[in-house]
């Protein structure tokens, strides 16, 4: 005799519509969203997924960083929930997937169970990470870091955005300020279902991704300090510019990435230098280097070579140079056991699949710190995203979710 729900799929349409009603909170200007974390939009995104948990029978709670989570009852409460769950505020030029899948992902398969009138032994909640992006208020993964004792609370309540507002203020102001104590709540497994937010399962033509490593990271943010001079009167060997030791910095960041390739990665995303005037050579410049890499020894090796190379081209240019690490987080290494539970379900399903190492940091790269946890990536059409461009296709929203229903029932346990 089957196994109750084991030819359950979720409902296309039904997903696809509640992200598309998602996506007209906070839009953006070129067809994305612009739901920047404890603004207006965010608050008005989290009504909305309050009465469709509340419309499914789920019970919402709400913690002290505003994290929001949705329990479906088990038939022994004595035993801790499998949680599934992601974020729902993006960047400022955000697409309408990037996190919103995977938390409208766990809902569709509430929804999905509540059809078929499944029960589990285990509670299923559904979470909605607040302030994952960090755009707003860095650090990212802010919540998700206080539930796993990386952050405390008042350091989160402290973070100021370029206006100086504050978390903890502007948590209190949407009116999404929980009494729940963060991280007190006991999880037997977390799966985070997201869009791959890169080109390799598309490029390969592979329907779900099996994340078994998160990339670790270094920000070192360097400064460099030289001499404004003339552009035209000024000779080439007099000149201390700070431009030029930034552009060979960056160069220099591109070859050690590219040295321990594929896995590992790196470039320069930020890079001002003053006084930016067309006729004044730069006498002031702050870059900051993003390297990663899912191996702790490699990720090291890098950051030991990319401060080696920079202060070797400042002292060759007359520069001075300080660096400061400005944002770090170790490679993850995601459950082994879950992530065979989802190779088996995707086969059994008839997914493709191959495993991946996520390049992105996620709220599931803190929670694997206190329990269990895997994702699960679908493709996203070029690889883009934190863009209002980003896009994927109904199909592959269904498959992944189809997968995270799947691996959710087995670790719950499906009572007969």
């Amino acid at each position: 005799m089957a196994t109750p729900g084991a030819n359950l799929r979720v409902s296309s349409d039904r997903l696809w519509d509640s992200l598309m009603e998602m996506a007209r909170i906070g839009p953006g200007v070129a067809g994305g969203n612009n739901r920047q974390a404890l603004t207006d939009a965010d608050g008005e995104g989290r009504h909305l997924f309050r009465r469709w948990c509340e419309e499914a029978g789920l019970s919402v709670a709400v913690d002290r960083m505003g994290t929001m989570f949705a329990t479906r009852p088990g038939e022994d409460p004595s035993l801790a929930p499998v949680y599934m769950g992601s974020h729902l505020d993006t960047q400022p030029t955000g697409g309408k997937f990037d996190g919103v899948l995977g938390v409208l992902g766990g809902l569709e398969v509430v929804r999905t169970l509540n059809d078929a009138g499944i029960r589990t032994r285990r509670p299923i909640v559904v979470t909605n990470w607040t302030n994952e992006e960090g755009t707003r208020f860095a650090p990212a993964m802010l919540a998700s870091g206080v539930f796993a004792g990386v952050h405390d609370l008042d350091y989160a309540y402290a973070r100021q955005d370029a206006e100086g507002r504050r978390f903890g203020d502007e948590l209190a102001r949407i009116g999404w300020a929980g009494e729940e104590e963060v991280g007190a709540r006991p999880i037997h497994a977390m799966f985070e279902l997201h869009i791959e937010q890169g080109p390799i399962l598309e490029a390969e033509g592979v329907e779900i991704g099996v994340v078994t490593h998160g990339q670790g990271l270094w920000w070192l943010e360097m400064r460099l300090e030289g001499r404004e001079a003339h552009t035209g009167s000024t000779p080439m060997p007099m000149r201390v510019d700070a431009g030029l030791g930034a552009a060979r910095i960056v160069e220099a960041v591109h070859r050690i990435a590219m040295a321990h390739a594929p896995d590992a990665v790196g470039a320069v995303g930020h890079l001002v230098q003053w006084p930016n005037s067309r006729n004044v050579i730069a006498g002031r410049a702050v870059l900051t280097a993003d390297i990663r890499s899912p191996d702790r020894a490699v990720l090291d090796a890098m950051r030991e070579a990319v401060e080696r190379e920079a202060r070797a081209i400042a002292e060759d240019l007359g520069l001075s140079l300080a660096i400061e690490p400005v944002g770090h987080f170790d490679p993850v290494t995601f459950d082994a056991d879950l992530a065979r539970s989802l190779r088996a379900v995707c086969d059994r399903l008839g997914y493709s699949r191959r495993d991946i190492v996520s390049g992105a940091g996620h709220d599931a790269c803190w929670i694997a710190r206190v329990a269990p946890t895997v994702m699960i990536m679908v493709p996203c059409k070029g690889g883009l995203s934190h863009n209002e461009a980003e896009d994927i296709t109904a199909d592959w929203a269904r498959a992944g979710t189809d997968v995270l229903l799947h691996a959710v029932l087995e670790a719950a346990e499906v009572v007969a």
